[in-house]
């Protein structure tokens, strides 16, 4: 079976045919539980999430903040392995029809083999992989694994990365790209931050992907505020905060995370 990067190529192009951005949602596998976790990112959708990336859980993340990281720890305390990670995406896929990428750092697909790991998301339906500390420069046989199996490879810019680095980065990733809108760690924030505009401006310039902007959107104004350049709007720390507020409930942390998604939703719609 072949992945699904035509369904997230979908999913962004009909955003942009509405005059609006997509809102991308990220959840980590077997948070709370990995039948929780699961039930997650159905209800992200059911909210109006049009992608979602199901993350995978590691044990010293250097992008993810301390919410992010407290329910990684969850997972893992809780012995999720790579397998649980396929089978949300599979399970989460096949019951939406919707794009689900998974989103990891380098060494467990290392460890795993980037051959395996590509043929086996690509098997669970899965759009794409984003890979935040893979170096393009070391991203070849990944890259080529990928495009084999039908994913998506997303690369990570950031207000630092320079011009020619931003056309090596863009040249070499395909579905979108993901723009974190400041320097610094997964979370939310008051602002979003000026520096993400200028970003997405100078990303443009090197590539047609879309540019899509995460890192700090965590309610509905900073979600218009942000798709008012971006062609999408990723958010995770927030989504992970509800579930944890909910205590355990799971019930009432699936509700928060269906809500959330309809209020961003209706936020990246309005394009302040």
């Amino acid at each position: 079976m072949s992945g699904t990067i035509e369904l997230l190529q979908e999913a962004l192009a009909g955003a942009r045919a509405e005059n609006r951005a997509a809102l991308i949602a990220y959840l980590p596998a077997g948070f709370p539980t990995v039948d929780g976790g699961i039930e997650a990112v159905k209800a992200a959708f059911d909210g109006g999430a049009d992608v979602v990336e199901v993350g995978l859980p590691h044990s010293d993340p250097v992008l993810d903040g301390p919410v992010i990281q407290t329910a990684d720890d969850i997972a893992l305390r809780n012995g999720v392995k790579i397998a649980d990670v396929l089978r949300t995406v599979r399970e989460a896929h096949a019951a939406t029809g919707k794009p689900v990428l998974v989103m990891t750092y380098w060494n467990p697909v290392d460890r795993y083999g980037a051959e395996r790991f590509a043929a086996e998301l690509a098997a669970a339906g899965g759009a794409g992989c984003i890979l935040p500390d893979l170096p393009v420069e070391e991203s070849e046989g990944w890259r080529k694994a990928a495009e084999q199996h039908g994913l998506a490879t997303v690369f990570v810019v950031a207000p630092s990365s320079r011009d020619e680095r931003l056309a090596k980065i863009t040249a070499a990733g395909s579905g979108f790209v993901y723009a974190a809108s400041l320097m610094g760690v997964t979370g939310t924030r008051a602002s979003v931050g000026e520096q993400a505009g200028e970003l997405v401006r100078r990303t443009r310039a090197t590539t047609d992907l879309p540019v899509c902007v995460g890192l700090g959107v965590s309610n509905a104004e900073q979600a218009a505020e942000v798709a008012a350049f971006a062609d999408g709007v990723i958010v995770g720390s927030a989504f992970v905060q509800r579930i944890l507020d909910a205590g355990g409930d799971e019930a009432a942390g699936l509700a928060a995370v269906r809500a959330l998604a309809a209020e961003l939703s209706e936020g990246v719609r309005k394009r302040v």
